[in-house]
């Protein structure tokens, strides 16, 4: 009977492993191992701590054994007589015992206690869950960026908790689309964003509020972006508002608006559905920056944009009337088309733009007026031809002068030779200045120091090679840190915004670092090579189009103006690009800027 008794136990335990495995998805050897550690923590309770006790379940007849082992060392060595044996006592057992071999002995089976049975139970318990996270972890980490499928399985303080199958994932409060409720039970579709290895809680993170939630549903709806026809660049979203995406076609013949569209709006309007009546504005994406922000700020029209480069900022230009337009509701237009471009966007009006220049031309008429010793009308020629500082005056090339009307070659020679002399007495004063702050002659010899830079600098108790060397480009040339209201602000440097491009400031250190003797010169030109490669890379991944702009002269100068421009900015004059760039995204809808709905 006893035989019996033993057997049934045998087959108890494999088919206890066996559903444990199957229910939990799991390899029914790691609940054999977890059934073997929680019989090896019992035995301890019983024999004690001390010893080293191993178990072995059969995997396929379910036996159990239980040994102590020993570990067989010199008789010197012998320091946990409880793990360890001499030599000379295993010898005493066989003759074939070795230093380093393992002295097993059986022990009796016996019966778990509560306590025992319990710790048991725990430990099982661990090792399976420890396991279920990792068979989920292996399962779901390699379809990060798809869309899941899934139940509502119960909502906990506004995350929900979504039943995958053999898995649990959650919907956190941000992740989700506002004022979108979910009840047990209820199908949901998510983005899968995050697979973590925790010890407690979910370990896959869904999202319905993501942009690429977005663009994976473009995916499914529309055959061509599947197929990658279309390409989605960019994707901005307010959730359970308003969003915007970028597209582009690599077939000239598909209009990639109208194909994300569809028939009546069949495509877009099954992703709006999903996403609870999100508006959606489709953009044509372009490699001209400028002509993107245009398209991203529809419906409102743009009269001009100024890109600044360094800094990843654009200051766009709109009519009064149209300013509403390119805000938005609460800034939403705005701000979505900050967050599709990646440019920082200044909205100023025509207006403001106007009395900024009025106020810039008066500054401009007074400087020539005292620097050419000329009188006002004079001043304000040279000012309305373009002409921005008197270096301008002084080194252009006179038959710039000649081209504008009443002026003469001994008219060119005298203003350029008044603003030659103005230029040398204001460097003469500089230079006495910079000798008062005490600005070393060695700093001036620095390639790229002038004698303005140097005073500017001594203003800022930068007057040595080393001071130079000591500096970071930033230092130099200012930067943007987060405000009060959380909006970067800009700080401005030792030198003034745009008299020195971070790159060259970079270059400049370097120098002062060479000169100083921290640096071998090898490090300035490797520094100089890799920024060359840069641009010579960044020249290379210019489109056609851009080269076409570049070509006629499109690109950094209007051509309505004559005048200069400063070099970090590039002024588009968007008249042309409005005519040849129609189509937007959210050519669907009443002008509101945040109400449109897109349609065919």
């Amino acid at each position: 009977m006893s035989a019996v008794g033993v057997s049934a136990n045998r087959l108890e335990i494999l088919q206890i492993a066996k559903a444990v495995a199957e229910e939990k998805a799991i390899d029914r050897t790691i609940v054999i191992e977890a059934m073997q550690e929680a019989i090896e923590k019992a035995a301890k309770s019983r024999y004690g701590q001390e010893h080293d006790i191993r178990a072995l379940i059969d995997a396929d007849t379910g036996e159990q054994t239980l040994w102590r082992v020993q570990t067989v060392v010199a008789d010197e060595d012998i320091e946990d007589p409880a793990q360890q044996v001499s030599l000379s006592d295993a010898k005493k057992l066989d003759d074939a015992y070795e230093i380093g071999s393992e002295i097993k002995e059986e022990l009796p089976p016996f019966d778990f206690g509560r306590v025992a049975a319990q710790t048991a139970k725990q430990v099982i318990m661990q090792k399976v869950r420890d396991a279920e996270r990792e068979r989920q972890y292996d399962e779901y980490k390699d379809r990060v960026g798809e869309i899941i499928n899934g139940i509502v399985k119960r909502v906990e303080y506004g995350h929900v908790i979504v039943d995958l199958g053999r898995a649990e994932g959650i919907i956190r409060r941000n992740d989700g689309i506002p004022r979108e409720n979910f009840q047990p039970n209820d199908r949901v579709r998510a983005y899968l964003y995050k697979v973590s290895r925790e010890t407690k809680g979910p370990q896959i993170f869904l999202s319905r509020g993501h942009p690429d939630f977005m663009v994976k549903l473009f995916a499914q709806e529309v055959p061509e972006v599947y197929d990658g026809v279309i390409e989605i660049r960019a994707c901005s979203r307010d959730p359970g508002s308003r969003a915007k995406i970028g597209v582009i076609s690599n077939d000239s013949s598909i209009d990639p608006v109208g194909a994300c569209v569809g028939m009546r709006g069949a495509r877009v309007q099954a992703v709006v559905g999903e996403l609870s009546g999100e508006k959606i504005d489709i953009i044509p994406w372009n490699y001209d920056a400028a002509t993107f922000i245009v398209n991203a700020l529809q419906p409102a029209e743009v009269s001009k944009v100024v890109l600044d480069e360094d800094e990843r900022r654009v200051e766009v230009v709109v009519a009064d009337d149209q300013f509403p337009l390119a805000i938005g509701r609460r800034g939403q237009n705005v701000r979505l088309a900050s967050q599709l471009t990646g440019w920082q966007i200044d909205l100023v009006t025509e207006t403001a733009d106007s009395e900024r220049y009025q106020k810039d031309f008066q500054a401009r008429t007074e400087l020539f007026m005292q620097a050419l010793d000329a009188d006002e009308t004079l001043a304000q020629l040279l000012a309305s031809e373009g002409f921005e500082s008197v270096e301008e005056i002084a080194y252009v090339s006179p038959e710039d002068f000649i081209s504008i009307e009443g002026f003469d070659l001994d008219v060119a020679n005298e203003i350029q030779e008044r603003a030659r002399e103005y230029l040398d007495n204001l460097a003469a004063e500089q230079d006495a200045k910079r000798k008062e702050l005490g600005v070393s002659d060695e700093m001036m010899n620095l390639e790229g120091m002038t004698v303005g830079f140097a005073v500017k600098f001594g203003e800022n108790d930068i007057t040595s090679v080393e001071d130079v060397a000591g500096l970071v480009p930033d230092d130099i040339t200012g930067w943007r840190e987060p405000g009060p209201d959380g909006k970067p602000v800009f700080q401005d440097g030792i030198l003034k915004k745009g008299d020195m491009r971070k790159d060259d400031a970079q270059l400049f250190i370097m120098r002062a670092r060479v000169a100083a003797g921290w640096i071998e010169p090898e490090a300035l030109e490797t520094l100089q090579a890799e920024m060359a490669a840069q641009a010579a890379g960044e020249e290379s991944n210019l489109s056609e189009e851009d080269r076409a702009l570049a070509a006629l002269g499109e690109i950094g100068k209007s051509s309505e103006e004559s005048g200069e421009i400063a070099e970090d900015d590039l002024i588009f004059d968007l008249d042309a690009l409005a005519a040849e760039e129609t189509a937007t995204g959210d050519e669907a809808g009443p002008e509101d800027g945040d109400d449109a709905e897109p349609k065919e």
